[in-house]
């Protein structure tokens, strides 16, 4: 079975073509800085391509792929029939969908439901679930959720502090994202430390323009850094993460602003671009400090001290911590800052080796002789986790 997996992100969206059940990919493939100004990276039979594109949206992000796999020069297959089923990373399900499910025309609109919970996601996933509608009639899709690994969250950790009765009526708990990065890494850090994840108190850290941590306790997510939306946590890209709620109805007062558009500003116009005024792209953010920018550096270091916190908070929760796992787009590409978010933790046992550290996008592990918690880079593979439910789900 040949499965299309679609991961759309905010402001990115990778891609894959998998052979099932063998998980061989046939081709692959990132679109990135969608909106901005359209970069992509396409790798099939041996031969890479990248370059620029115009990208304004998602759905011209899914005309361009479609568009590279059924090239005359470069594509893997000669027309889109051959394609049995798409699998979707979908970011929010809230509580009624959790599971991994088959697109209909009623989960499509619960997922459209809960676009409120993922606003910057939920939107993008819609998209790409109605484009390949559009190219693939027929063809049937299944909706992998990103909230479906948090499910087992204790209730201490996914209640927040305001009358319960809100979360019985509306629902308003932490539900936690990027699930199926977390689940994925996590079983890869156990198998290559040869135990069982069932035996290990692992830190998974997905950090990209849109960034979670984890805490994985045996196997199971006990806590994690994004809440009811994608916006509550570390620093992001455009996100401001964790703030003072009371800075809402600041700035409405003394902006003239609605909740809708502060939470606008918090969701699209925050995080490090906010800070920085550069860019919501950590590498932009990058080149700018090493000019001198001041305001780019201290974005920088935000997000470095957020995440060196939560990592000493997660160990804190669980009682201690086996091993620490870097991935996604910063963490699986910048020595630099992997380096800087575990300076200090020694008294935890964690220490990196500056050597083992010199990767990018590749798997490693970089502890230090003597550490007592190991440290690794590990890249997420969402889209196999996506093809798998998407063949389980298609093939009845």
């Amino acid at each position: 079975m040949k499965v299309l997996v679609i991961n759309a992100g905010s402001s990115s969206l990778k891609y894959q073509l998998l052979d099932m059940p063998q998980g061989t990919v046939l081709a692959k493939g990132l679109c990135e800085r969608i909106g901005i100004d359209g970069k992509y990276k396409y790798e099939a039979n041996g031969e890479k391509l990248e370059g620029d594109t115009p990208m304004q949206n998602h759905s011209d992000a899914i005309r361009f792929l479609t568009s590279m796999l059924v090239d005359a020069k470069c594509g893997v297959i000669k027309e889109m029939k051959e394609i049995d089923a798409v699998g979707h990373r979908v970011v929010s399900g809230g509580e009624k969908l959790y599971e991994s499910v088959l697109i209909t025309e009623e989960s499509k609109k619960a997922i459209e439901e809960c676009i409120p919970l993922a606003p910057l996601h939920n939107p993008a996933n819609l998209t790409g679930i109605k484009a390949c509608e559009e190219v693939m009639p027929g063809v049937p899709q299944v909706a992998v959720f990103d909230t479906a690994f948090h499910a087992k969250m204790p209730k201490k950790a996914y209640i927040y502090a305001i009358p319960y009765e809100y979360y019985t009526k509306y629902g308003i708990r932490r539900y936690g994202f990027h699930g199926t990065s977390h689940r994925f890494v996590s079983e890869q850090c156990a198998k290559a430390m040869g135990k069982d994840v069932k035996d290990l108190r692992i830190i998974t850290c997905h950090l990209g323009n849109g960034s979670s941590i984890s805490a994985v306790d045996h196997g199971v997510s006990v806590d994690t850094t994004m809440g009811l939306t994608p916006l509550e946590g570390l620093p992001m890209g455009t996100r401001s993460g964790n703030i003072d709620p009371a800075i809402v109805e600041t700035l409405c007062d003394n902006e003239g602003l609605s909740v809708k558009e502060v939470l606008n500003i918090l969701n699209k116009k925050s995080g490090v671009l906010g800070v920085s005024g550069v860019s919501s792209d950590f590498r932009d953010i990058a080149a700018a400090a090493k000019e001198g920018n001041e305001r780019a550096a201290l974005a920088n270091e935000m997000f470095i001290y957020s995440v060196k916190k939560f990592i000493g908070a997660y160990a804190a929760a669980m009682g201690g911590v086996d091993a620490i796992v870097f991935t996604a787009g910063v963490g699986e590409n910048d020595k630099g800052f992997r380096l800087q978010m575990t300076e200090g933790l020694e008294f935890m046992g964690v220490k990196v080796d500056a050597e083992k550290n010199d990767v990018r996008g590749k798997f490693a592990e970089i502890t230090a002789e003597g550490a007592t918690v190991r440290t690794f880079v590990i890249p997420t593979n969402e889209e196999l986790v996506i093809a798998m439910d998407t063949e389980a789900i298609a093939s009845k």
